[in-house]
């Protein structure tokens, strides 16, 4: 491997000057991330391969060693090794998350310091010592090297995500006086990690042998997720927070009425859309710098143009742009940075705004003439602020709800729960009070874009009187409830027809948008997904080289950007139990892919002779494509997706403000010219099916 000291220095200096700024909004040159890094040399490329396969060789003999114990002896040993290997099947993420990081590294050419070679050794040798471990004690905190509390502890690990199967990388910080077996809960804190171009799963991992972070609380855990590499968090590296965080809750003792959320930079903008989109999962917030929107962030901090962007995608920056979500900070105690001098305090700046004209003020700590970093002093004050909160928490049900919603992706708030809007996109609203009476407990309810909605107590929650039958009135309409059962659980829906608002469940022919399944096309790969390619070419020759390179592109950048394992079939080989699974990537026609052709009457789309058909309008079938995502009708809770990945490409990876949706759930492409880096072909037509899923 050769790095010569000033090639070194030329990639450290890129990957700062270049990573923002004008040059990056030249949609025609876009520098490619994550960048090349330098070539081994073909002794250190084999050495690792050939570890690499060693590790999953040594580990899958002790499994099968495993399971052959489990098939012999007498029952009572039977059931011992069946428990043994049980417990070994669940290591393997821990185990194997190494060797899948040094495979992409090697992969993409993820070598950018001399030292980057020597943590692929080291992070090998740590996976070889695990296995060594889990074959005589097998069990969760031996194996990732918990010890005797004495000191500080930095442990990196993994966990197979749910979304396709991969093993994703996770690091912790175990605090002094934390030992084996210890079931005393600990608060939490989860720190997002700053934009870092370079920053692969192996030099993230690496950096969590070495580094705690820039805040470790006394008797605190403090999470590290990867996020899926430099998507600030969001989509997939969304979902690899939740992951990350149930799994270290499933192996350590976390007190979940003390877990906050923390960042600096693109994890500051992590912590401001994690504060306000699930509010009430945490006890405080403490987001530094970032950005909390889209428009306004990139005018000023990108000097991007963005006048001309299609309403469709400015309706999309609702997802996540903060401002509108911001209302729901009245759930979680906040504590914002900026450097004064910082360009990125415009996010806190522009969140100090929103959350005035909701009557709240922005505790906001500004380090003196400081540019993009934490001041030591302003250290001092988060640190006290955010210990203060974490001492006052109080585990007790809140008796007063104000919720704020722009899609049913995000749909409760402790014990009120949205499952159904008039209109996606526009601002859904809800306030809900526990009032006290001498006769009959009421809960007061307020909505507005609001059509089905839950009350929803939990076994031990319910904070009134028992027996009791509570009266809810929501709208002015008052609705009679099922009663409190014996461990003070309580649970009712409500649906609103013809203007009134009615108890119980109420059929409903057809579908609906409902939680988990309201688009728009970006949402199913926030689940498990299964690209389905077409068996047969299609008879457009056009549409049939669209066709293979955007799927060939969907699955690499798959790979590339999110950091997944790919699961794929032709369309011949979709078993029903994968229909019932996974969401269903299609890619073709009807003519191609056999599965888009068995699903072709009950979707909204119709392919005719010569013409594409969708609503009441209709466009040549020649030379254009469908891309859209609709509720599966062979598998009503899960989506069919066509011809599309996520739907961000090459230009917006060069900023994370930019990584928003930026198809609907339809659009018509035009594909004469192919791609671009920006779009999938030219949209001729786009837009959102409506609540029933109609055009």
């Amino acid at each position: 491997m050769k790095f010569p000291l000033l090639v070194a220095l030329c990639l450290w200096m890129a990957s700062i000057a270049v990573a923002d700024g004008p040059a990056d909004n030249l949609a025609d040159s876009v520098r490619p991330i994550p960048p090349l890094g330098e070539d081994l040399d073909d002794a250190q490329s084999q050495q690792l391969i050939d570890a690499c396969q060693n590790v999953r060789r040594v580990w899958s003999e002790l499994l099968g060693r495993a399971e052959e114990k489990a098939r012999s002896g007498n029952k009572w040993q039977r059931a011992q090794h069946q428990q043994t290997l049980q417990t070994l099947s669940e290591l393997t993420p821990e185990i194997l998350v190494f060797p899948r990081a040094v495979e992409l590294a090697l992969e993409f050419k993820q070598f950018y310091q001399p030292n980057d070679f020597n943590n692929a050794v080291s992070l090998l040798e740590e996976a070889k010592r695990r296995i060594d471990v889990a074959g005589v004690t097998p069990q969760w905190s031996r194996v990732v090297g918990i010890g005797d509390g004495e000191s500080q502890q930095l442990i990196i690990g993994g966990y197979q995500s749910k979304i396709d199967r991969s093993y994703q990388p996770y690091a912790v910080v175990v605090p002094a006086g934390y030992t084996h077996g210890d079931s005393r809960p600990r608060r939490l804190d989860i720190w997002f990690h700053g934009r870092g171009e370079t920053l692969s799963e192996v030099s993230f991992l690496a950096k969590g042998r070495t580094s705690a972070g820039q805040y470790t609380p006394a008797d605190t855990f403090v999470l590290h997720p990867y996020g899926r590499y430099s998507n600030a968090f969001k989509f997939a590296g969304e979902v690899d927070v939740l992951e990350a965080l149930e799994h270290v809750r499933d192996h350590l003792p976390v007190d979940r009425s003390r877990t906050s959320v923390r960042g600096f930079s693109m994890g500051g903008a992590a912590c401001w859309q994690f504060a306000t989109h699930y509010a009430d999962r945490f006890f405080a917030a403490n987001p530094g710098a970032g950005f909390s929107e889209t428009p306004e962030f990139l005018k000023s901090f990108q000097g991007e143009d963005l006048s001309s962007t299609p309403d469709y995608q400015r309706t999309l920056w609702r997802l996540y742009d903060c401002p509108h979500w911001s209302r729901n900070l009245v759930h979680c105690p906040t504590v914002a940075y900026s450097g004064e001098i910082d360009r990125q305090k415009q996010a806190a700046d522009v969140m100090e705004a929103s959350l005035a004209r909701h009557g709240i003020d922005l505790v906001h700590v500004i380090g003196p003439q400081t540019a993009h970093k934490i001041h030591e002093d302003s250290k001092v004050e988060i640190e006290a602020r955010m210990n203060a909160l974490a001492a006052s928490v109080q585990p007790t049900v809140p008796r007063t709800i104000d919720f704020t919603t722009q899609t049913l992706r995000y749909n409760r708030m402790h014990w009120v729960t949205v499952d159904g809007l008039k209109k996606h996109w526009d601002t859904a609203h809800v306030q809900a009070k526990f009032i006290d009476a001498e006769s009959q407990t009421r809960i007061a309810v307020e909505t507005s874009n609001v059509t089905h909605l839950r009350l929803d107590f939990a076994p031990g929650q319910w904070p009134g009187r028992l027996p009791e039958r509570p009266i809810v009135v929501i709208d002015g309409s008052e609705c009679q409830t099922p009663a409190v059962r014996s461990d003070r659980s309580w649970s009712a829906e409500f649906v609103r027809r013809d203007g009134r608002w009615l108890s119980g469940k109420i059929d409903e022919a057809g579908v609906r948008k409902r939680p988990g399944l309201q688009g728009p096309i970006d949402d199913a790969f926030m689940d498990s997904f299964l690209f389905v390619l077409p068996s047969k070419p299609c008879d457009d020759p056009a549409l049939q080289a669209w066709v293979a390179a955007e799927a060939e592109h969907a699955q690499l950048h798959w790979r590339k950007h999110f950091r997944g394992d790919v699961q794929r079939v032709l369309d011949r080989q979709l078993t029903k139990e994968q229909i019932a699974t996974h969401h269903l990537v299609l890619f073709g026609d009807p003519e191609s892919n056999s599965v888009i052709a068995r699903l072709a009457d009950a979707l909204p789309v119709k392919w005719n002779n010569d013409t594409i058909e969708l609503g009441s309008k209709t466009w040549p079938r020649k030379a254009h494509a469908v891309a859209m995502i609709y509720p599966n009708p062979l598998s009503p809770d899960r989506y069919v997706v066509l011809n599309s990945g996520f739907t961000f490409r090459e230009y917006d990876y060069l900023n994370n403000a930019r990584q928003t949706p930026k198809l609907p759930d339809w659009a018509i492409l035009e594909i004469d010219d192919g791609a671009t880096m920006r779009d999938p072909g030219n949209v001729e037509a786009a837009g959102f099916f409506d609540e029933r899923w109609k055009p």
